[in-house]
């Protein structure tokens, strides 16, 4: 007999052998219904696995992220079992659950057509229906490679060819369907209730450009219908969002072919890029930040000494000078530990606070680039805090303060995840352990909420990350605060103490918008391209009624601009309704027509955006208004 203790804390007894499924018969109701998969001993397993020993046990449904996560990658088996009843002579990629759904990379001669999506649609509707059990079997490693080698699955005998080779080799059949996976799935087909295929990409082998390009098939699914509506209706908002979009119609940025990943400031753009920078600068220099600039390009030696070259030079482009290696910066650290150097410091110093709007290059795979979200040249809001040990914790809850206070502006509500050493890091575990420590004493002590983000940290020390809510609820990683005990070791950092000897600074890496086109990016989607005043390329426009007007318009206009109002006047020879629908389609806050009755009182009627007719203001008035709405950051 084995025991089995169940989230409840409830211990039952079972003959050794007995299935999870048998278990959750056991325990019945609505969990017998909507659970997909098990915890057992902190390990996803399917409901048909065998326990031989003692057990925790814990049910997954689909609220749980693991438990979406085996719905969604059992769905992507569906998907490709679909695809090989229809076009057999396809050659299987991989395909995982990703957040909010699913892919498969195919290889086949033909391109997939949206016409064939349908098919393939129509497809999984029917293995669905036939409610097929999922089922798991082992092979040994040369029996594995044999079998997929059969098959013609030239991908399946790659992948199991750098398995380790004392690695289960697990696959799961479904019908005549059979993939190498390592699990778990739903007990059948018949649990996946709305589905939906999504788009077509492609997508490079294993995400080396030397490798075949692939189609990706996305989906998604869900266990109710009514589940998978609301999220395509989110998905239409999100296109009507889309940054690219909306930065070509408001004429914000471009991305040009001859520099694909660095993108163009417009005018338009660039007001808002200023608008966010001066807003920075004025609550750093509150904070007791100094700003400073370091080189982009820097020697090779510095990148070494630093870690990088190690750690990052894939993702690093370079250069020669005189004949010596240089890199350019992929990061602004290296740079802040030098500009420390240049004196020395006491304990009295602490803390120094230096922060700098840095321009970094990282060479990102084409594949990946995506308008301003993930680019190759980018400005990250950077800041370093050199401090005596006794004052990090106090330090990163300031850091907190401020971010906090910075987000507050955008309307962004946001939760925390702390994120632990990688796999490839500097340091030894102790000292990992420590600063790990610190980060969560400051979390707890401060009562902010937070999940582990196993294995995420930088290479040279844990992090608190902050994932921005948008208006659409979508999430976005920022914000970062990193403590680091190794830069300070490599670049041999010291102070003088109370007792007269050098000993090393702790620093504090962080940045708060995390990259500047990144976080435009993120506002041009969170307001759809409708701007608070504060940061709106044109605050107010003019629209004379006709021709007779334009010259009180231009008065109008010129009191605006003297008056540091971002102002425009539309003088075209079009019908007043044209030009309102032109201002709106441009998202401008405030349009002031001028007609007989404005000129002859010396007034203007005021629309807003959002809220439609104000009625008539005087000029004063209406300054007073926007002026105002502009020093508070009105949302």
């Amino acid at each position: 007999m084995i025991k089995v203790t169940l989230q409840n804390g409830t211990v039952r007894e079972y003959p050794a052998g007995t299935t999870v499924l048998k278990i959750l018969d056991d325990c019945g109701g609505r969990l017998r219904k909507e659970a997909l998969a098990a915890l057992v001993n902190g390990t996803v397993v399917d409901l048909a696995k065998s326990l031989t020993a003692d057990a925790e046990v814990q049910f997954l449904t689909f609220e749980d992220e693991a438990g979406r996560d085996v719905y969604r990658h059992s769905s992507s088996h569906i998907l490709a079992a679909a695809v090989k009843r229809l076009f057999p002579e396809t050659k299987l990629g991989i395909g995982p659950a990703i957040k909010d759904g699913f892919y498969y990379d195919f290889d086949r001669p033909d391109s997939f057509t949206p016409d064939d999506l349908d098919k393939i649609a129509a497809e999984m509707r029917q293995i669905i229906k036939e409610d097929l059990p999922f089922e798991r079997f082992e092979l040994e490693r040369e029996e594995a490679l044999a079998y997929f080698d059969r098959l013609g699955e030239v991908y399946k005998v790659e992948l199991i060819r750098d398995l380790p080779q004392d690695a289960v080799i697990s696959c799961y059949r479904c019908g005549d369907f059979v993939d190498l996976c390592a699990g778990p799935h739903l007990p059948s087909t018949g649990k996946v209730k709305a589905f939906a295929l999504l788009s077509l990409a492609g997508a490079y082998w294993r995400g080396s450009e030397k490798n075949p390009m692939l189609q990706r098939i996305y989906g998604t699914s869900f266990p109710k219908q009514s589940m998978l509506d609301e999220y395509l209706i989110r998905l239409e908002e999100a296109k009507k969002r889309d940054h690219r979009k909306l930065g070509r119609e408001l004429d914000l940025f471009s991305i040009q072919d001859e520099g694909p990943g660095f993108p163009f400031l417009h005018p338009k753009g660039t007001i808002i890029r200023n608008e966010l920078e001066a807003f920075w600068r004025e609550e750093h220099r509150k904070a007791g930040y100094d700003e400073i600039k370091t080189p982009i390009i820097l020697n090779r030696e510095l990148w070494e000494r630093s870690g990088h070259w190690e750690h990052y030079k894939d993702n690093m482009y370079f250069t020669k000078i005189d004949e010596l290696d240089y890199a350019v910066k992929p990061m602004n650290c290296p740079g802040a530990m030098l500009i420390y150097k240049t004196k020395m410091h006491s304990y009295r110093d602490f803390p120094i606070r230096l922060a700098e709007l840095g321009l970094v290059h990282r060479h990102e795979l084409s594949g990946t680039l995506h308008g301003m979200m993930r680019v190759r040249a980018f400005t990250q809001d950077d800041a370093h805090i050199f401090m005596l040990p006794s004052q990090i914790k106090d330090e990163v809850k300031k850091v907190i303060a401020l971010t906090d206070k910075i987000y507050n502006v955008f309307g962004f509500d946001y939760h925390l995840e702390l994120s632990t050493k990688p796999e490839k890091a500097m340091g030894s575990e102790e000292m990992w352990e420590m600063a790990t420590g610190i980060l969560r004493e400051v979390l707890e002590e401060r009562g902010l909420p937070y999940v582990i983000n196993e294995g995420d940290g930088a290479f040279y020390g844990p992090k608190i990350d902050f994932h921005l809510q948008d208006s659409i609820g979508r999430t976005w990683q920022c914000g970062t605060i990193q403590l680091d005990f190794q830069m300070p070791e490599k670049f041999d950092l010291t102070y003088i103490g109370e007792d007269g000897q050098k000993y090393r600074p702790a620093v504090v890496h962080r940045v708060i918008y995390g990259s500047m086109e990144r976080f435009m990016a993120v506002l041009i989607e969170h307001f759809a391209g409708a701007f608070p005043v504060w940061l709106a390329p044109v605050q107010a426009v003019v629209l004379p009624i006709s021709e007779k007007h334009h010259d009180y318009a231009k008065q109008v206009l010129e009191k605006l601009q003297h008056a540091g109002i971002r102002a425009e006047a539309d003088l075209r020879n079009e019908k007043i309704g044209y030009k309102i629908r032109e201002a709106q389609v441009q998202k401008v806050p405030y349009m002031l027509v001028a007609g007989d009755k404005e000129v002859e009182s010396g007034t203007v009627a005021v629309r807003h955006r959002g809220t439609g007719d104000l009625g008539a203001f005087d000029l004063d008035s209406f300054l007073a208004r926007i002026r105002e709405e502009i020093a508070n950051k009105v949302r």
